[in-house]
């Protein structure tokens, strides 16, 4: 157990938390569940860094950072969706869009080919974590910026989503497809 295995089973045993925290009412919760979610993101942040940096990179490291996003991220957007501040097939869209990549990354993996984040999965992530956390907050501690991240931010992250995913299966299909499922 290495530093980065520790700061992502650390953001998987947050998730629970977080769920908890956003779906229970009590003063307070929009700020205690922001916390957990930027603590959640941040361990995100550091974990791959480090990982890299001091070369402490482990297979399984490279499976369960992304699916420890995936968790997060999946956890945040239903429970916005229970508390009826995104539509449901927006949350469908994105999760959706996790499930084909992570798939389709899988089944790359097992014909042997590798298929890194790409800079628009990156930029997705970014909006998705900046978005998240502002509808966290809710809109009497962000105001206007909530309303904007309720619109524009969700469909921003729609729009990423999508073309994304699109990006993935038109880079990296062609590769994947034509290469042998026995090799």
């Amino acid at each position: 157990m290495n530093m980065p295995m520790l700061l992502t089973i650390t953001r998987i045993v947050a998730v629970p938390v977080l769920v908890v925290i956003m779906l229970t009412p009590f003063p307070g919760q929009e700020i205690a569940a922001f916390a957990i979610f930027i603590f959640a993101c941040l361990t995100d942040l550091f974990d791959g860094f480090w990982a890299r940096r001091k070369k402490m990179t482990t297979v399984l490291g490279s499976l369960l950072d992304p699916t420890a996003d995936k968790l997060l991220i999946a956890s945040a957007l239903i429970c916005l969706v229970e508390t009826h501040v995104v539509a449901s097939w927006i949350a469908i869209i994105i999760i959706g869009r996790e499930i084909a990549v992570t798939g389709f990354r899988a089944i790359a993996a097992s014909r042997g080919c590798n298929i890194p984040a790409s800079g628009w999965g990156k930029v997705k992530m970014l909006l998705e974590t900046v978005t998240i956390a502002i509808l966290i907050l809710g809109p009497d501690r962000m105001g206007i910026i909530y309303k904007l991240a309720r619109t524009a931010g969700l469909w921003l992250i729609v729009a990423m989503a999508v073309f994304s995913a699109a990006e993935y299966f038109a880079r990296f299909g062609p590769q994947v497809l034509s290469r042998d499922s026995s090799s």
